[in-house]
């Protein structure tokens, strides 16, 4: 029985799968070109098992001796002296595993003295020794650090240049995260890259995986349908779409936490779209290696400063960046009509909670009353006395608070929505939408299917608070709402508490919106 596969490369005869070979376009024509190249893609996109799926597909059909070779052993060796002998270590094995020809004679006479030129020769030798051309595919390769990786890469570009002259590697590519553009190369200042004087400047060409596509899900989760006659109910599938915008790990973790975990392999039972609910809030709570290793890197520098403008709102991010290169090559953030946004609304959702998660567990002491049912009159949320809640506990805590996060500008933000977390968690759900250029942050409580749509902003003169009241006035036509809140903070040190803190009510296009200022 075939299943969502959630962990390394993706076999067709165990695994629900899309054809890999029609996830890439244009790749064989280059190989026939005699052409390097780059792919890239996010981790667990689905890069391995493409290469592999093209691998074993070359080498079927005969023209060429295809390698895939994982540099991933490689890792954090930063000198050339011990970095390229293992890089040709990496390759032996996977050419005596591979069961390529003549895999007993490469390297067996390797001078690792000649470090700088020692994986050209090998290579070079080894091609020399075949009767077919050899195409290699370097998985991994962003893995290289430093000095090892300009030793690895010139290497290559010395082979590519002199092939008139010697057999050399027929084609070959890089693949990893990052595009070689922005491999960062640790003895450069941290802003830079090798950028065009890289010293693997004859890259012709650069891919990237895409996500699924919404028909593509469905693809996938009709073969589960094929197989077992269990129903994926169409709403079920918009929300996987809709929650993931495609991701490969996550549409597959989705339909295993439903299938195996929740429905125990009962097939009679359809996937409904309050399961697959059920499942994302799982995985957001449980944050499985994928999502942590993911959240990790907002601990980094070049990573806050893309993150921390897209939950402010804030006007301009420089798409052409090493930082914003990097952030989007990681999955986090992506580009939709030229506004920046987190990659997906299940990663906006564990983006937060991983920023303001240590609010979110010292307001679990006892001493913190802020809990669903003290706020609850009639059924329906008093939002005024929770805000009012929100402004004695910011006025007690921020200071001390604020110093404590990085993203020092947020925080005002990320505090407020982990206390709305702490009320929430009695039952409740908050819709977070944030993007770069909105010059806000929109987040919408909804409990017992009514709506309370919430604006925050930073206060920065009168012009911020009109904008603020008619961003909300419009937020709230999202939701058909006829009352909403604009939360405008105050980081002016010459303000005194009395003036920032105040909450009324205006009436802004037939609707009313409650000032809270903080």
């Amino acid at each position: 029985m075939r299943y969502f596969n959630i962990a390394g490369p993706c076999d067709k005869a165990e695994h629900y799968m899309i054809d890999a070979s029609t996830r890439l376009k244009g790749v064989e024509q280059l190989i026939e070109m005699r052409q390097y190249f780059v792919i890239h893609a996010a981790r667990q996109s689905g890069k391995t098992t493409y290469l592999q799926d093209l691998t074993n597909r070359l080498n079927a059909a005969g023209k060429y001796y295809a390698l895939y070779c994982s540099l991933e052993s490689v890792q954090n060796i930063i000198d050339p002296k011990d970095g390229i002998p293992a890089v040709v270590r990496s390759v032996q094995f996977f050419i005596k595993h591979s069961k390529l020809p003549n895999a007993e004679n490469f390297a067996s006479n390797a001078n690792y003295d000649d470090y700088n030129n020692v994986l050209c020769s090998l290579l070079s030798d080894y091609c020399a020794s075949l009767d077919k051309p050899v195409v290699i595919f370097f998985d991994e390769a962003d893995c290289l650090s430093e000095n090892t990786l300009i030793s690895f890469l010139r290497q290559l570009r010395i082979g590519y240049n002199m092939r008139s002259m010697m057999p050399f590697v027929h084609s070959l590519a890089l693949v990893g995260m990052r595009n070689i553009r922005d491999f960062k190369v640790k003895i450069r200042p941290d802003s830079e890259s090798p950028g065009s004087a890289s010293p693997f400047n004859i890259v012709t060409e650069s891919f990237t995986l895409k996500n699924f596509t919404k028909e593509e899900i469905t693809q996938l989760y009709r073969q589960h349908m094929d197989d077992t006659g269990q129903k994926f109910e169409e709403d079920a599938i918009e929300l996987v779409w809709e929650q993931t915008q495609g991701q490969p790990w996550l549409v597959n973790a989705i339909a295993r936490e439903v299938i195996q975990k929740m429905l125990q392999l009962d097939y009679t039972q359809p996937v409904t779209a309050a399961m697959v609910k059920e499942a994302i809030r799982t995985i957001i709570l449980n944050r499985p290696t994928h999502i942590d290793s993911l959240l990790e890197r907002l601990n980094e520098n070049r990573v806050r400063r893309v993150i921390e403008p897209v939950i402010l709102g804030n006007s301009f991010i420089n798409k052409e960046s090493d930082d914003f290169l990097y952030t989007r090559d990681l999955g986090l953030i992506r580009v939709v009509n030229s506004v920046v946004e987190p990659a997906n609304p299940i990663y906006a959702e564990v983006i937060i909670r991983k920023l303001s998660s240590f609010t979110q567990e010292e307001l679990q002491d006892a001493k913190y009353p802020y809990q669903m049912p003290r706020y609850l009159q009639a059924g329906q949320i008093d939002m005024d006395y929770l805000m009012r809640d929100f402004q004695q506990f910011w006025r007690e805590n921020s200071e001390i608070w604020l110093e404590r996060y990085e993203y020092k500008e947020a925080a005002p933000h990320l505090i407020l929505m982990a206390f709305l977390q702490r009320v929430i968690n009695g039952g409740g759900q908050i819709i977070r939408e944030m993007a770069a250029g909105t010059g806000r942050l929109d987040i919408c409580i909804v409990y017992e299917n009514r709506k309370y749509p919430i604006e925050l902003k930073l206060w920065r003169g009168e012009k911020s608070l009109q904008e603020g009241l008619h961003q909300t006035a419009r937020y709230m036509d999202t939701y058909g709402s006829a009352e909403g809140w604009l939360a405008l903070f105050n980081r002016s040190t010459d303000a005194s508490w009395e003036d920032k803190i105040y909450l009324r009510k205006e009436a802004v296009d037939g609707k009313t919106v409650t000032i809270v200022g903080l």
